[in-house]
């Protein structure tokens, strides 16, 4: 099967889990038990949409008893599992995960934390005061070649870290598809988009900058393009009724559609099937009356398309972060860390460090030795290094083993809700200080 070698360490029986939200996100981590059914057993799933539990009832061999439409019917019974996975909308994390800690389950929680500082700090609090675990769905920081980034930096490499320039080509397809048509592009009824795309970018610089303090953030960032003002001259409100849909390169047709005919079942197709298996039939008649078929300029979206931010740490240390939808890469981090000793730069595929006193530049790559099975090897295999390391410490009682944990993770998303601040308000904002600057 080409599996991967999990990490190590005692385990009598497997790692008993519950699914909340059966979606795209739950149904990746759950995938883990079938690469590995000695390590992880999903035990149950609670969904409203009968289709998604389903799926997952068949896979797993879920008894009937324990398929939920909701959290709230789980929690009203014993504890009955080891952890729960809670991959429910963004706006819908901070009441499971706080019942579920206080119930002594572990917690896997897909990103952001939640929608609010607030109910990030009460998320924390839950699983401190009850003694369990909290692993966040920042993927990035189980990607290879970008834990390769921070082993360097802690190598001194580069010696002492004086500015880092990052930056996250969205992709042109995927934000129409996410940020302008999706799940994600309505600030209402989901999150800003630093939080919903970019809050694993700033938990990243977060981490780069090591014990430093971000003492000052300011952040820049618009709705530009998708608005309907720049709806071409007779455009229609859909895609399937549209005069000018083949000069678009945002058509939900070649988005969807030209994809389902190439053999192409997998994201973002299967995302606008939620009740059926994607094909030629079933995707043309979800672009003809649901959301995905809609003309980009006619959506009601309204979170950033184009951001940038600015932050400085204790001791001098700068940042530059800036996401972007109109790019032909997808999600491929560009990053560059500029230390008094070397510079070190990743372009998505290999590192590059030039030593400034031997003049000489050295090539680092990283291995993933993720399952390609099971739709894992998303994330450059960070997907399935993220569930393989939250069930190795479930299964050894060791929360060292989890990369995202709950304190690092919060202040990192306190950043992101403080350069959101300063976005808002065109001001720079001093950290964790609510007066005017």
């Amino acid at each position: 099967m080409g599996q991967s070698s999990p990490q190590t360490g005692r385990m009598a029986s497997p790692v008993r889990v519950i699914v909340v939200g059966a979606g795209s996100r739950g149904e990746i981590y759950s995938n883990y038990a079938s690469i590995h059914p000695k390590r992880m057993k999903v035990v149950a799933v609670a969904d409203p949409r009968k289709f998604a539990c389903t799926k997952l009832q068949k896979q797993h061999n879920i008894e009937d008893k324990n398929i939920f439409k909701d959290w709230q019917s789980i929690a009203e019974r014993e504890k009955f599992a080891d952890a729960v996975l809670i991959c429910t909308p963004d706006r819908l994390h901070k009441d499971p995960a706080v019942a579920f800690a206080k119930m002594g389950y572990h917690i896997l929680l897909e990103k952001p934390m939640a929608t609010t500082a607030e109910d990030c700090v009460a998320i924390v609090e839950a699983c401190t005061q009850n003694g369990v675990m909290l692993s966040v769905g920042h993927v990035l920081r189980y990607d290879p070649l970008i834990h390769k980034i921070k082993e360097l930096i802690d190598a001194g490499v580069v010696g002492e870290v004086i500015h880092i320039q990052h930056l996250e080509p969205v992709g042109f397809y995927h934000f129409a598809h996410s940020f302008v048509r999706g799940n994600w592009r309505n600030e209402a009824e989901s999150s800003f988009s630093l939080l919903a795309k970019s809050c694993h970018d700033i938990d990243l610089i977060h981490h780069w900058a090591g014990a430093r303090r971000c003492v000052k953030v300011s952040s820049f960032g618009s709705v530009s393009h998708f608005q309907k003002e720049k709806k071409p001259t007779g455009a229609g409100d859909r895609c399937f009724d549209c005069s000018v849909e083949t000069r678009c390169p945002y058509s939900a047709r070649k988005i969807y559609l030209d994809r389902v005919k190439r053999g192409h079942t997998g994201w973002p197709v299967s995302v606008i099937c939620p009740n059926s298996v994607p094909d030629i039939e079933s995707v043309t008649e979800a672009l003809r009356s649901g959301p995905y078929g809609r003309c980009v300029y006619e959506c009601d979206n309204d979170v950033c398309s184009n951001q940038v931010v600015n932050m400085e740490f204790e001791g001098g240390l700068t940042a530059a972060f800036s996401m972007v939808a109109f790019t032909e890469e997808i999600c491929k981090r560009k990053t560059t860390i500029y230390g008094s000793m070397g510079e070190l730069s990743c372009n998505g595929h290999e590192i590059t460090v030039f030593d400034f006193l031997t003049q000489r530049s050295t090539k680092h790559t990283a291995s993933s030795d993720a399952s390609t099975h099971f739709g894992l090897s998303g994330h450059g295999g960070a997907d399935y290094h993220l569930i393989n390391a939250f069930i190795s410490a479930v299964a050894n009682n060791n929360p060292s083993m989890i990369r995202s944990g709950p304190e690092e993770t919060l202040a990192s998303h306190l950043l992101v809700f403080e350069a959101e601040r300063s976005r808002l308000e065109s001001r720079v904002v001093n950290c964790g200080d609510d007066a005017q600057s």
